[in-house]
């Protein structure tokens, strides 16, 4: 027996197409259900990467005990958050409203027949613990608090409709003058949180941070500040030694539960690693760590290895369990990497990954994070640098073959447009930087999958599967895709991208900017009506859509001379100018379009002979330019805008503007690295 969910597309429905839960997708049929039979809803949000989403749904989705309660008192419906995350950012509010707490996954909110919330928590277990109610008894209390106290929730409901409407920005009136305030006070704020012993931003649980890091760097380059990119560098560095990274294949996990960067919730996100490749490829170019170069190269090649498929397009996740164990592809026993290592080899794997410490995870295992520095473990074992990184490859080598023979996580096939445009352009950036045709092929590949597959008739799907696109896309598809664009055009350029780009920023302006107030928002003009339309500017895990928005906008204006672009995003900026006053730590990705709303982006257009070109950008790319849009062009490339079109000729030129000024062509490399500095 199947439920309702057996013929979506989202892997994380289809887990639970089984449960003997009546589940419902989120679609008007159900919604109507709920009001004919005048019962609540039970909806739940979660994923399939999700540890304690799997754990609620083994203890309570699959009893049938538990199920036949669910399915007496309510009308429950499963969303995945990934492509749904606009029900998933109302419903998260709410709940924080409700309750007083952070949300979280699995998200368990209560509603009304007309979606409305009246009470919610994440995980609740099958028997009391942890503080928390037994589910079962917790569904029968909350059917008899609505069916005895209508009129009580519907003025609760009233409120948080309320307040849910009043978390949009408020423009700051006419005549809204930008300025640098807000960046000032984000760096400061950022410092002042900054863990100086482990790195990061805040203590235990320690996210990434890829847009608040992205901020800090920048300005350490445009202010010289150099306690914020010893910041940046350092956290990349702690991060990248730490059990958060794969340290055998390469890839991060979504986040640490402790501050020392030990031990992960083992989910490994599309979004992060596309994020924190870009990052990785600037802390290069910034600080020429050879540590950041390894961490792009080992990070590129998963992506390679398990997250891309056939058709092009990138896959959303790997789970963190398999086996129904959190971790275990991961983790290790000590006597097993002795048994497969030489002697010599296991001496220096224990003192580098700290066997010789005890373990720190449960049941006696370790999941490998970096105790000692190569340079260190060499002077200990009275190695060469040499023979240490040659035993060291060695051994990594022989574990990662074993562990690939492991019973793999599962993996979330879904192809999501906005995740797509943050891996597309992490691979991309990283193609670029390090010279790399095979990493820029990948990104092209997923480009084109996503031109072909999710951009229909002028419009954008969010997500397909199995051939199956999808969904009205949100801000965020639209925003990451056309960032994604411009760094491609970079890497290399192709008119079809340019022309792509300039259909997704009109889809953009068209269906989602508010022509009143500025800003955009979440979801476009025709969507869906929910209980709440939101104009996000805060970043999250990812950063917000407004703030890429504003960013893409601007660099496409000075590609194409196209004003309205930059107009637009001059609007969101002075809609959300107030709140980064306010709160500007918050809003790292708004604050990074506001700096280059103030000091345009500079275009550099290199035309001349391909052979001619490579030496120059392989110059460059060594240096860290983030103001610099370089578009690199061959001779004979045709049907380009104005602000492309150079002459073109064998011999190598460069074009430096700013805004409507340009310099005189450049001949001479040495003359350009001194113009750009």
């Amino acid at each position: 027996m199947t439920n309702q969910l057996a013929q979506e597309t989202s892997p994380y429905l289809q887990q639970h197409a089984d449960n003997p839960v009546n589940w419902y997708a989120w679609n008007a049929a159900s919604l109507q259900l709920a009001r004919d039979q005048n019962k609540p809803i039970l909806l739940s949000i979660g994923y399939s990467a999700c540890h304690w989403c799997h754990v609620m749904a083994h203890e309570s989705f699959e009893d049938i005990n538990v199920a036949a309660v669910m399915n007496e008192l309510f009308i429950n419906i499963k969303v995945d958050r990934e492509e749904r995350p606009d029900l998933d950012q109302i419903y998260q509010t709410a709940h924080q409203m409700l309750t007083k707490r952070p949300g979280g996954w699995p998200l368990t909110m209560f509603l009304s027949p007309d979606g409305i919330p009246f009470f919610g928590g994440t995980y609740f277990p099958k028997e009391a613990r942890y503080n928390l109610p037994a589910f079962p008894e917790l569904l029968e209390r909350v059917a008899e608090v609505y069916s005895d106290e209508r009129e009580e929730l519907v003025t609760q409901g009233e409120q948080i409709i309320a307040a849910l409407a009043s978390m949009l920005p408020k423009a700051g009136g006419a005549n809204v003058a930008l300025n640098e305030q807000p960046l000032g006070l984000a760096v400061k704020l950022h410092l002042d949180n900054f863990d100086p012993v482990n790195g990061g931003l805040g203590g235990a649980p320690k996210f990434l941070h890829p847009a608040e890091l992205d901020l800090l760097l920048r300005r350490s380059r445009a202010t010289n500040n150099a306690q914020a990119a010893q910041a940046v560098h350092f956290t990349l560095q702690q991060m990248a030694q730490g059990g958060l990274y794969d340290q055998l294949g390469g890839g991060f996990c979504r986040y640490s539960v402790d501050e020392r960067w030990d031990i992960p919730h083992f989910e490994k996100m599309l979004y992060d690693n596309g994020l924190l490749l870009g990052l990785y490829c600037d802390a290069w170019q910034s600080s020429q760590n050879p540590l950041f170069a390894r961490v792009v190269e080992q990070t590129a090649t998963w992506v390679l290895r398990e997250m891309q498929s056939s058709d092009g397009g990138y896959y959303s996740s790997l789970d963190a369990d398999s086996e129904h164990e959190e971790g275990k592809f991961y983790v290790w026993q000590r006597d097993e990497i002795r048994q497969l290592l030489s002697d010599d080899e296991y001496t220096l794997i224990a003192a580098y990954y700290g066997l010789n410490q005890p373990a720190n995870f449960e049941n006696h295992d370790w999941n490998l994070r970096v105790c000692v520095p190569p340079d260190q473990l060499a002077a200990d074992l009275e190695l060469s640098p040499a023979q240490a990184t040659e035993r060291l490859i060695s051994a990594q080598k022989k574990l990662f073959a074993a562990r690939e023979l492991r019973v793999r996580p599962g993996r979330d096939e879904k192809i999501l447009g906005a995740w797509n445009g943050l891996m597309i352009a992490g691979m991309a950036k990283a193609a670029r930087v390090f010279n790399r045709p095979d990493w820029l092929q990948s990104a092209q590949q997923a480009m084109d999958f996503v031109r072909n597959t999710l951009w229909r008739d002028g419009k954008l799907l969010a997500t397909c599967k199995d051939g199956k696109a999808h969904l009205n896309a949100y801000l965020d598809d639209h925003a990451f895709l056309l960032n994604a664009l411009l760094e491609l055009m970079q890497a290399d350029y192709r008119n079809a991208d340019l022309v792509f780009a300039t259909q997704l920023a009109d889809a953009l302006l068209e269906r989602f900017e508010d022509a009143d107030a500025g800003g955009f928002f979440f979801t476009s003009h025709d969507h869906e009506v929910l209980i709440q339309r939101n104009k996000i500017g805060q970043d999250n895990a990812t950063p917000s859509g407004n703030g890429i928005a504003a960013q893409a906008l601007l660099r496409l204006s000075v590609i194409t001379g196209e004003t309205k672009y930059a107009a637009a995003a001059e609007r969101c900026l002075e809609l959300f100018f107030p709140t980064l006053l306010q709160s500007a730590s918050y809003h790292s990705s708004l604050c990074t379009a506001l700096a280059a709303a103030l000091q345009p982006p500079v275009l550099l257009v290199l035309r001349g002979a391909e052979n001619a070109a490579a030496a120059w950008q392989a110059t460059l790319h060594e240096h860290y330019l983030p103001n610099v849009m370089t578009i690199t062009l061959t001779k004979d490339l045709t049907g380009l805008p104005a602000a492309l079109n150079k002459p073109a000729s064998e011999k190598i030129t460069a074009w430096l503007c700013m805004g409507t000024q340009c310099l005189p062509p450049i001949n001479n490399l040495d003359e350009l690295l001194e113009k750009l500095d």
